[in-house]
């Protein structure tokens, strides 16, 4: 087992706890605002440049007039998506005491290129999202049900993707 006084599944369980107490003790703490910043390449190449990280490529395969050098921002999508799932399984794992040996997220997408070409109007995104779980735990289905399902209960990510929620894009 990987649980030590400190850390289980490798979270850094006292940070988690204050992260958890901080909010509970001021709520505005819960507030926060997070940004990234696009450059255009050429062609349909270009880079997300977020805190100080180095620049997340982005292009779309030569199917797709691209130069397939990068993942497409769709993909990006998907994956964002899977990676926010990851952190919840762990954060939510940890504070229930649960040790993950193994996590995997599989996700798939489908998507009507009509819109985006011009070809149709209506919804250019995504018609469904599909996310496949794989857990290897110890610990009793039951438990692991319900880590199943705080982590879809609270998945910002799956919360976005999943309801309405404005997006204003203003030409400067």
């Amino acid at each position: 087992m990987t649980e030590t006084a400190t850390r289980l599944n490798d979270v850094d369980i006292a940070a988690v706890g204050h992260l958890f107490e901080g909010i509970r003790a001021d709520e505005s703490k819960a507030q926060t605002t997070w940004a990234a910043h696009v450059q255009w390449n050429g062609a349909f190449a270009s880079q997300a440049r977020v805190r100080n990280f180095s620049p997340i490529a982005s292009d779309e395969p030569t199917a797709l007039g691209g130069g397939d050098t990068a993942p497409n921002p769709v993909e990006q999508l998907l994956g964002a998506l899977g990676n926010c799932l990851a952190v919840g399984y762990a954060a939510n794992a940890t504070l229930a005491g649960i040790e993950l040996k193994d996590l995997r997220i599989d996700l798939k997408g489908d998507l009507d290129l009509s819109v985006f070409l011009g070809l149709a109007e209506g919804h250019a995104g995504f018609t469904s999202i599909t996310a496949k779980v794989t857990i290897d735990s110890d610990a009793p289905q039951e438990k692991l049900d319900e880590l199943h399902a705080r982590v879809k209960a609270s998945s910002p990510v799956g919360h976005t993707l999943g309801n309405a929620v404005p997006v204003d894009i203003v030409l400067n």
